[in-house]
């Protein structure tokens, strides 16, 4: 009996990715299938770096594709093209940069940074080329998490070569002072600061540039939302009302700004006892959830108070680096696939395709 092509999408249609919440045909990730005879081979391209996801993937569409009658064997070739996404109208991408993702809190101690440097290295890990800057001019935590102590270097006298941690690109303001000098600088100089430290770093070819933000919703925040073409930001907060309160602030500056919220990520949802394993959510609970389901944006997960995340922050090794088959690893990568998924779903930037139209009076 011969094998159709439609029959080969019916079935597979019924797979419906967890990152996408719809099916992979529907989300025009199915790039091809060919059938030679009972051989069905069937070509998939993500919008976002997953390869901790391909083997379910794999395993999903040839149980499906493989149960129709006729097939003998099914090959499975998959891969990811991640590409620019639209910014604020009034920018372009910067080059070099497809898609910048601000991390972003209301109120300081929650876990922003540690969230921001574990993202980038979950996608790192996904398969994607990942930056990370640090904007927070006065608290710069990027190098002791990343266990970088190098200086910069400038080959030309006029831009900076990014420092590298991890397999990740990386600039902060920490890279240039000592670790207890304090920036004591007014508002305009820490913007500008901001502008120089993200435009005149060499970014090379990057997927994903992952800004680290200060708290709050102030110069620099207002800085980034006016200046620099945010493809996407990520509201981090923990349960506890005090936290969320401010995270809301921080939420509805980003739709005022044009800039669309990716999703929410709950930090210290629940402490576990190293000693009997009695769980007890000490900052209270679901409280990322409601503020997802309260602003119709994505919850992307949930991390437990775990002391072996700060350890490994303050250690140099981010939990995605020092242990990136853990438990904890895994909820960082899964909330990196749902957040680029998220990403990949906006309408993409074609600004690059069209000429530049310059009309001169003579």
């Amino acid at each position: 009996m011969s094998v159709s092509q439609q029959q080969i999408e019916q079935a597979i249609a019924k797979y419906v990715d967890p990152y996408l919440e719809k099916d992979l045909q529907s989300a025009k990730a199915i790039k091809g299938i060919d059938i030679n005879g009972a051989e069905v081979a069937i070509k998939v391209v993500l919008g976002f770096p997953a390869q901790g996801h391909f083997a379910r993937i794999t395993e999903a569409l040839t149980k499906l594709a493989g149960a129709v009658e006729g097939v003998d064997s099914v090959r499975i070739d998959i891969s990811h093209d991640i590409v620019a996404h639209s910014v604020q109208s009034s920018l372009k991408p910067m080059e070099g940069i497809k898609n910048i993702i601000a991390v972003a809190s209301g109120k300081g101690g929650v876990g922003k940074s540690t969230t921001a440097v574990n993202l980038a290295l979950a996608l790192q890990k996904e398969g994607a080329k990942v930056g990370i800057l640090d904007a927070d001019i006065y608290g710069p935590s990027i190098p002791r998490m990343l266990g970088i102590t190098d200086r910069p270097e400038s080959e030309d006298g006029k831009t900076l070569s990014p420092m590298q941690g991890h397999g990740l690109q990386a600039m902060s303001i920490g890279f240039m002072i000592d670790d207890e000098t304090p920036m004591i600088w007014r508002g305009p100089m820490v913007t500008q600061a901001l502008e120089q430290l993200l435009v005149d770093t060499q970014w090379e070819d990057l997927d994903y540039l992952v800004i680290d933000l200060p708290p709050g919703t102030g110069d620099v925040q207002l800085t980034l939302a006016q200046k620099v073409p945010v493809s996407g930001a990520v509201i981090v907060t923990t349960p506890q009302d005090i936290a969320l309160l401010d995270a809301r602030k921080g939420l509805k500056m980003f739709e005022k700004v044009e800039v669309p919220v990716l999703g929410i990520v709950e930090n210290m949802s629940v402490h576990i006892c190293s000693e009997c394993g009695h769980a007890e959510p000490i900052f209270g609970q679901g409280g990322g959830e409601r503020m997802s389901e309260d602003y119709d944006v994505d919850f992307l997960g949930a991390l437990p108070l775990d002391i072996t995340i700060r350890t490994n922050g303050d250690e140099g090794t981010p939990s995605v680096a020092s242990d990136e088959t853990g438990t904890v690893a895994s909820i960082y990568r899964d909330i990196a696939r749902r957040t680029a998924a998220k990403l990949a779903s906006q309408a993409k930037d074609f600004s690059s395709k069209f000429p530049n139209i310059v009309i001169e009076n003579n």
